[in-house]
């Protein structure tokens, strides 16, 4: 008997009950559908040549999932929060090939001398300082860069360039291994209504400190948050993992940069590029995680949706 015409049907089935649960959510474009049929068919058995009974195809065992008349909640904070193992969606390096790229497009002030930082500080307080009269605390960006060490027992270079940003539009780089820290730019930094928000800036904060003996005031992590936001288990979250989970782009970190000179006299255009972008992640990404749901507040909610009478 051909076996063949029957697995074929089979796989069909399979196929029409998959998209009847999936047509239950938000319409997926054509690029989630291409990337949900890539997936499935990687991880279909390849086909045998015998006639063994025994080798059904990967949906024939499955029932039809139950239709539900339960409110759902938006796709996005399903996505978000569904262990990825129940997610269908591409591999990350295939996503990675398809993703935009994370990028600053406003002003960069580069400063490398004392006064000139002093004058770029002044120029960015009075922007902080019309925005505190809408809200309390206001977040900017914060990372910084230094020279790496390649040798052994021989300690990282000094802190070299530190960059911030408050908006889409004015973000500071500061050549501070040139310049050190203007009296402006340390009220800044240890003001605590100024939130200074990144990825694992606790540990950028006490090497800031160390380094030019000032304390960091205002530091919040943006790996912490998210951990909350998002649930399924502590995670360490890097700028560019939260870039890509979060904003869907990539944070591009060439080695070349993220591992070059950064005490070098003048920054390159990459340079200057590469540190106003993470500085302006950060500040991003800061606005999107604030503005979701807990974690905890979310599956409380879904439990109460579960939970109510069927109509």
């Amino acid at each position: 008997m051909d076996r063949s015409g029957e697995g074929k049907r089979e796989e069909e089935l399979g196929f029409e009950r998959l998209a009847s649960f999936v047509c239950e959510c938000e319409p997926l474009s054509q690029e989630d559908l291409e990337a949900i049929d890539a997936t499935l068919q990687s991880s279909l058995p390849k086909p045998s040549t015998t006639n063994n009974n025994n080798n059904k195809r990967p949906f024939a065992s499955h029932s039809p999932p139950r239709r539900s008349s339960r409110r759902r909640l938006p796709t996005s904070l399903i996505a978000l929060q569904l262990p990825p193992s129940l997610s269908f969606s591409p591999s990350p390096g295939h996503l990675k090939t398809r993703l935009p790229v994370m990028k600053f497009c406003g002003k960069i002030m580069y400063s490398r001398t004392f006064t000139d930082v002093e004058k770029a500080v002044t120029k960015f307080l009075k922007i902080i300082e019309e925005k505190k009269r809408d809200m309390i605390q206001i977040p900017i960006g914060f990372d910084i860069e230094w020279r790496p060490t390649f040798k052994r027992g021989v300690p990282p270079g000094k802190t070299a360039v530190m960059q911030i940003c408050c908006d889409t539009n004015h973000c500071l780089v500061l050549h501070l291994i040139h310049s050190g820290i203007p009296r402006n730019l340390q009220l800044l930094l240890e003001d605590s209504s100024v939130l200074k928000v990144g990825a694992g800036i606790g540990g950028d904060a006490s090497k800031v400190s160390r380094d030019y003996f000032i304390s960091i005031k205002g530091v919040e992590d943006l790996s912490y948050h998210a951990n909350q936001k998002l649930g399924g288990g502590p995670n360490k979250w890097g700028l560019a993992s939260l870039t890509e989970k979060l904003l869907s782009k990539q944070l591009k970190k060439p080695s070349k940069i993220r591992m070059g000179n950064w005490e070098t006299p003048y920054l390159s255009k990459e340079q200057l590029e590469y540190a106003a972008t993470d500085a302006f992640a950060s500040w991003f990404l800061y606005q999107t995680i604030k503005d979701l749901p807990d974690a905890q507040e979310v599956a409380d909610k879904s439990i109460e949706v579960d939970g109510a009478p069927q109509q």
